[in-house]
């Protein structure tokens, strides 16, 4: 056996990717698929992601086909989510694919990889975690750092495991940006008489109520940046609970102009809106990503959360906020599971505002974390 139990990629002619997580999570495989391409550039590339997180890998130069699993199907009855998973099983099988590559912790990729029939199938090792026997589900195990690691690091040592270590200006991320969705944020921002590069974009919200400031904080946020004179975009997603934590923002400012864009944008167009911007103040959520993408000047605010798992990837201006706190991160859901996080409310509106100031003054921050 060859030292490192590598294998042969030469004859290989069809992969597929499954990465079947959040929207932020598939932004962050995206140097993955750009070096499977470079070091086996005669193959077919196919990723296996949920519906709805295409956007963030649409237009990948390096990505053949997708195939998409609708989260929708599990609401309906089991023996339609059964057909339909079936249906999508016994396309991977058909596609013989030589080489799968699972990212994805879960059941439904190791399933994936094992129906595939392909003879190389790589991914992490279970740990005892998932249904028995997913172990050898695969030819190659990825071992699982011990220690915080950065979640495209991590991704990475897929491909290390197989042979292929990528230099690090090849880590950097990828994301496409449609024409179409770019000239129609410069219409919307001209209609409001704001200028490109001119704005700071705001995303006070996520899914995870436990992992952003409180509205008071935020409106103290934006007093502080409307009395400097910053011109101030909203962006939220189209879920009820961000919506509504966004009115009661706007309600606590309203001699404040705000150009309120939550739940109008799809995500290239949050993408576009991004890379517009003078800067981004966001929580650990997907518009921090998709600004390490772009290189727009960041601030990200995290709390329960890693910084060192999660934080700005590659990106010269960027910083994180974080508290004191000695228990963090906890990844708990709040302070001792109440949905509100002491490291984030204990944090300084002025701070915040003042650190935006210093990502916004320095050619180069090095993504420092504070």
């Amino acid at each position: 056996m060859a030292y490192g139990n590598y294998p042969d990629l030469k004859n290989v002619k069809r992969v597929l990717v499954i990465k079947m997580r959040h929207h932020g999570d598939v932004l962050l495989t995206s140097p993955l698929f750009s070096q499977l391409k470079k070091q086996i550039p005669q193959a077919e590339i196919d990723a296996f992601l949920y519906a709805d997180t295409l956007p963030m890998l649409e237009g990948h130069p390096a990505i053949c086909d997708f195939l998409l699993y609708d989260k929708r199907w599990k609401k309906r009855a089991f023996l339609y989510k059964m057909s339909k998973e079936i249906a999508l099983f016994l396309k991977i099988r058909r596609k013989k694919y030589d080489l799968v590559i699972n990212l994805t912790e879960g059941d439904r990729g190791a399933i994936a990889a094992r129906i595939s029939g392909s003879p190389i199938r790589v991914g992490f090792d279970p740990q005892g975690q998932g249904m028995r026997g997913k172990k050898k589900f695969y030819t190659h195990l990825v071992k699982n750092c011990p220690h915080p690691r950065h979640t495209v690091e991590r991704q990475l040592d897929v491909l290390r495991r197989i042979g292929i270590f990528p230099e690090p200006p090849e880590r950097d991320l990828f994301l496409h940006i449609p024409a179409s969705a770019l000239d129609r944020v410069l219409d919307l921002l001209k209609k409001e008489e704001l200028h490109p590069h001119n704005y700071i974009v705001i995303h006070p919200v996520s899914r995870w109520r436990f992992k952003t400031l409180s509205v008071q904080q935020m409106a103290e946020i934006v007093r502080l940046l409307h009395v400097r004179n910053e011109q101030i975009v909203f962006t939220a997603g189209p879920d009820p609970e961000e919506l509504a934590m966004i009115e009661q923002i706007l309600a606590l400012v309203p001699h404040v102009p705000i150009l309120n864009t939550a739940g109008k944008l799809t995500l290239k167009e949050l993408s576009a809106m991004i890379t517009h911007a003078k800067a981004l103040l966001c929580v650990d959520s997907v518009p921090l990503h998709i600004a390490s993408a772009v290189k727009t000047p960041v601030v990200a605010l995290f709390g329960p959360t890693s910084e060192i798992n999660w934080g700005p990837w590659m990106h010269p201006r960027a910083s994180v906020l974080t508290s004191a706190h000695s228990c963090r991160p906890c990844y708990q859901d709040g302070c001792g599971g109440s949905k509100k996080s002491d490291c984030l409310l204990s944090l300084s509106p002025a701070r915040i505002v003042q650190e935006l100031e210093n990502v916004l003054s320095s050619k180069d921050l090095q993504s420092s974390i504070k």
